[in-house]
């Protein structure tokens, strides 16, 4: 080791690269064969002199040969330079794997100082000093770069706009240094913050790559910069995590349903089939109907998980002050009923696949374990409100009320089987553990985790294990959670809830054959308006499918909508055509008749089938 410090220190790199320019034939094949003392050979990954215990050590000086060769044209120069090259990877997976950790330990000591010349000299390993310094150096330029690169970014994007060609390689390439440059970031103090603030600075261009990348789980990282990427821009990261949806029909998994046994058909045909042939999407025909597409399919998804949610079929419990949001029932079912949570996971994957809109959402105690987090008292308040008040009693009590044993209470819970009730211990014998102040906490802690977490954990597992069957990779099922949070996850599966403005709604609607100021058009929205909000929705619902509009309301649907003129007495009903958002509007006479046929197809068994189409 003091050897190769010495010749690295009297400058041997340097002069072995200029006695290699010599005219002398023979100066130059010593110089060579010099220099391959310290490199390994790039075609057979083998060829080094020195022995396995210090062939780390050899790095610098490999480094510098790397420096020195890097401009070189002449053909014993360039075959050198990859060869440094080669050797500078090789380095580090050939040494053991102790070594190997003391090698980059030693990086990020050095790299966690100060950048000052003086300060690294003090610490560290000598023998990586400059090599540490130069790396921070060089970091602090690929962010100044960065910043350059993002600067010029913005300024093409404002000055072309959306006519601004994304250029797939050279941007790829861009993206490459970026991850590096996370990478590295995580090394040192103020790195990632360094990282953070170049993104900020730049959101517009950082939302622009982000919404040009393409599928796969390698730019996740960029969910950790959250403060410069919006919700769209979120939402896309964590969508492209699925597979494409194919345009193809003759790709996609086709279903023909009988809607009298929709939900045991859904179930055979989506449960029971590979995960692969459902990467490609879904394509959803009921029997003896005629409509087809995307409308019939986001009936489909309405209607199925109408059915898994359903008190009927016991699967999951509603949250008491959110009968949109659900969690698995923890009462014991049938082995083979825990497939139908399978059967849910790959449905609700599907329907955010196919961006389709469900009605459903998943309340906080079912989402933290898919997320894999522990649950608090906080976490129940929706799911179960009676048992988040008596938790927080028994937390806020008088300690002297508790320990005088008046509210009765063991480390047990009464749980209802098979019709009669029976107690189930928290804790090993917990029926003697009398329930105090010291312990209350304890108690609430163990009492949440038997009701929402253990009692419901195989069900949660087969829904996860269904929902990881149609991501691109299984093992993102984690990562997806993660990355959406529950409220990206809400505005996915339920979309806007909050009332649809009437005034929107009339400026994302066409009219063909109609003008907006004839009669029958006038006549049309006045009913609209005077109609309630669960009115107002199912007949959004029968002309598009939709029921609860997507965050940015009517502009963020795929298709604007469209009042189409059609010929037919005044007993004809409305009809719709889903797939392309169009309602096909007879040429009524009068206000009542209008009136009548809307406030008609606004009831629910009407609203949600398709036969008009």
């Amino acid at each position: 080791m003091e050897q190769l410090l010495i010749l690295d220190e009297d400058c041997l790199p340097l002069l072995l690269a200029e006695l290699l320019k010599s005219s002398i034939k023979e100066d130059k094949e010593i110089a060579k064969e010099c220099v391959r003392l310290f490199l390994i050979d790039p075609k057979t990954n083998s060829g080094f002199f020195f022995p396995r215990s210090i062939q780390n050590q050899c790095a610098p000086i490999a480094l510098t040969f790397c420096g020195l060769f890097r401009k070189a044209t002449d053909e014993d120069g360039q075959q050198l330079y990859y060869s440094c090259r080669e050797t500078l990877v090789f380095i580090p997976k050939s040494i053991a794997f102790s070594n190997r950790t003391r090698y980059f330990g030693v990086a990020k000591k050095g790299l966690s100082l100060p950048v000052n010349r003086d300060d690294l000299e003090g610490g560290g390993n000598p023998c990586y000093l400059v090599e540490i310094f130069q790396f921070h150096c060089e970091f602090s330029r690929l962010v100044i770069n960065l910043k350059q690169g993002l600067r010029c970014l913005e300024a093409a994007i404002r000055d072309a706009g959306s006519k601004l060609k994304f250029n797939t390689g050279w941007w790829s390439l861009f993206l490459s240094v970026l991850k590096d440059l996370h990478s590295i970031s995580k090394i040192y103090s103020n790195g990632e913050e360094r990282l953070s603030a170049a993104f900020r600075e730049y959101p517009l261009a950082i939302n622009y790559l982000i919404r040009h990348l393409k599928r796969g789980d390698d730019h996740l990282w960029l969910l950790k910069y959250d403060s410069a990427i919006d919700f769209e821009s979120r939402r896309h990261l964590v969508l492209m995590m699925f597979p494409e949806v194919q345009d193809d029909n003759e790709k996609l998994h086709k279903l023909l349903i009988d809607r009298s046994h929709l939900f045991k058909e859904s179930f055979e045909l989506i449960a029971h089939v590979k995960p692969k042939s459902l990467h490609s999407g879904i394509f959803v025909e009921f029997k003896d109907e005629v409509a087809t597409g995307r409308g019939v399919l986001r009936e489909w998804f309405l209607l199925v998980c109408q059915a898994l949610f359903s008190p009927e079929n016991s699967l999951f419990v509603a949250c008491p002050e959110d009968r949109h949001r659900f969690f698995p029932n923890p009462a014991q079912l049938k082995p083979e009923q825990l497939n139908l949570f399978g059967f849910c996971g790959r449905v609700i994957a599907l329907a955010l696949m196919h961006q389709v809109q469900v009605g459903s959402a998943l309340d906080r105690v079912f989402f933290l374990q898919l997320v894999e987090e522990e649950l608090s008292l906080e976490d129940i308040r929706c799911a179960d409100p009676i048992m988040y008040r008596s938790c927080k009693q028994i937390l806020e009590m008088d300690a002297d009320f508790v320990d005088s044993d008046a509210m009765g209470l063991t480390f047990v819970r009464e749980i209802e089987d098979s019709g009669s009730r029976k107690t189930v211990e928290l804790c090993p014998g917990g029926n003697n553990i009398v329930v105090n102040s010291k312990n209350r906490e304890q108690y609430v802690h163990l009492l949440i985790q038997h009701l929402f977490v253990k009692s419901i954990s195989a069900k949660v597992a087969y829904f996860a294990r269904g929902f990881a069957d149609i991501l691109c990779k299984r093992r993102l099922a984690k990562s997806f959670f993660q990355a959406i949070d529950l409220k990206g996850l809400d505005f996915a599966l339920l979309g806007d809830d909050t009332p649809i403005l009437l005034k929107d709604w009339k400026a994302h609607t066409m009219y063909d054959g109609y003008r907006e100021t004839d009669e029958q058009i006038c006549w049309f929205w006045k009913v609209v308006e005077g109609l309630s909000m669960e009115q107002q929705r199912e007949l959004l619902f029968f002309w598009t499918s939709v029921k609860y509009l997507p965050v940015n309301g009517f502009s963020g649907l795929p298709y604007p909508l469209t009042i189409y003129k059609t010929s037919g007495s005044d007993e004809r009903l409305p009809s719709a055509h889903t797939c392309f958002f169009r309602l096909s509007l007879p040429h009524y006479l009068s206000l009542a008749i209008t009136q009548q046929h809307l406030s008609f197809i606004c009831q629910r068994h009407v609203g949600c089938s398709f036969g008009f189409v």
